[in-house]
C-alpha cells in the first residue's frame, strides 16, 4: 500500500447529499437514487464515489457515523443536455419508491480538487483505518495538510467479499 500524490481537474457527476451511516437507509436510497437516474439518462456513469466530512471538531472516525455528511457522485462522460437530468428523475421515481425523496435531490455537480494523496484500500471498510494512517502518515512527511473532504472511489460493489476502495484526500501546503 503506497500512498501517490495525483492531480484531479474537473468532473461532472450525478450527486445527491445527505447525512447518516454508511449502509444506513438514507445512503443506501441515495445511491438508488443515482443508479435509477443514471439509468434513466441511458448512459455510462460511474464508479460510485463519496465525499464524506462531519461537522464537528473531534475527528473523522470518532464522530457517530449517523452524523456523517456525504455526497455521493457518478462521474459521467461529460455535461448532460439541458432537460434530460430532469427527466431521468421523472422517470425514475416509480421505479425506486422508497427513494423517491433522494431521486429528487439528484443535481448534476462540477468539481475540482487539484492535489490529493490517494492510496488503493483492498479489504473490509472497517478496516479503512489502517489506509488512512498511512495516507495521513505520507501527508505529515511532505508537509500537507488536508484540503477538502475524504473522498473514496467504490472499485467494486459494496456486497463484494473483499471490496477495492480508493481512499484519496485533497491536500495543499501546510503552513511553514
Amino acid at each position: 500500500m503506497n500512498p501517490e500524490l495525483a492531480t484531479y481537474g474537473p468532473v461532472t457527476c450525478l450527486n445527491v447529499t445527505g447525512m447518516g451511516e454508511p449502509g444506513g437507509g438514507e445512503h443506501l436510497s441515495a445511491i438508488g437514487a443515482l443508479y435509477a437516474v443514471a439509468a434513466g439518462m441511458g448512459g455510462a456513469a460511474g464508479p460510485l464515489e463519496g465525499l464524506w466530512w462531519a461537522e464537528d471538531e473531534r475527528p473523522g472516525l470518532e464522530v457517530p457515523r449517523e452524523l456523517w455528511r456525504w455526497h455521493l457522485l457518478l462521474p459521467l462522460a461529460g455535461v448532460p443536455e439541458a432537460g434530460l437530468v430532469e427527466r431521468a428523475r421523472e422517470a425514475a421515481r416509480p421505479a425506486v419508491r422508497s427513494s423517491g425523496a433522494a431521486v429528487d435531490r439528484v443535481r448534476v455537480a462540477t468539481f475540482t480538487e487539484g492535489e490529493c494523496v490517494e492510496v488503493l484500500h483492498v479489504g473490509p471498510y472497517s478496516e479503512e483505518h489502517r489506509s488512512l494512517a498511512v495516507l495521513e502518515a505520507f501527508m505529515a512527511e511532505r508537509g500537507l495538510v488536508a484540503n477538502g473532504p475524504h473522498h473514496e472511489v467504490y472499485l467494486t460493489p459494496f456486497d463484494d467479499p473483499r471490496p477495492r476502495t480508493v481512499l484519496r484526500q485533497p491536500v495543499r501546503r501546510g503552513a511553514v
